[in-house]
């Protein structure tokens, strides 16, 4: 069993910052891609950031120039620098991981979402 939880999330004016982490734990041989989603009330879940892992990170239009994500093989964690912060950023968001497990699958695995409220 694998489980990732994540830690940062709280309350911040428009124009300022959240450092969202999660960690990976568990039963793992090898964490493939880690992203980050976000799901506001009312909408569908959406990709926020991906990154490999080898490093390359891919963003979603509305956070680009202004979302940094970044991981660390070694500790399985992964980490979402929010700068600039806008009211529709609000959402709750969610961590992922792609792991290969000691059970040898590779299985898709989500924490428990962290909250996230820019007020304007």
């Amino acid at each position: 069993q694998v489980q990732l939880v994540e830690s940062g999330g709280g309350l911040v004016q428009a124009g300022g910052s959240l450092r969202l982490s999660c960690a990976a734990s568990g039963s793992i041989l090898r964490i493939d891609d880690m992203a980050w989603y976000r799901q506001a009330p009312g909408k569908q879940r959406e990709l926020v950031a991906s990154i490999t892992s080898g490093g390359r990170a891919n963003y979603a239009d509305p956070v680009k120039g202004r979302f940094t994500i970044s991981r660390d093989n070694a500790k399985n964690t992964v980490s979402l620098q929010m700068n600039n912060l806008k009211a529709e950023d609000t959402a709750v968001y969610y961590c992922t991981s792609r792991v290969l497990g000691r059970n040898l699958r590779l299985s898709d695995f989500w924490g428990q979402g962290t909250q996230v409220t820019v007020s304007s």
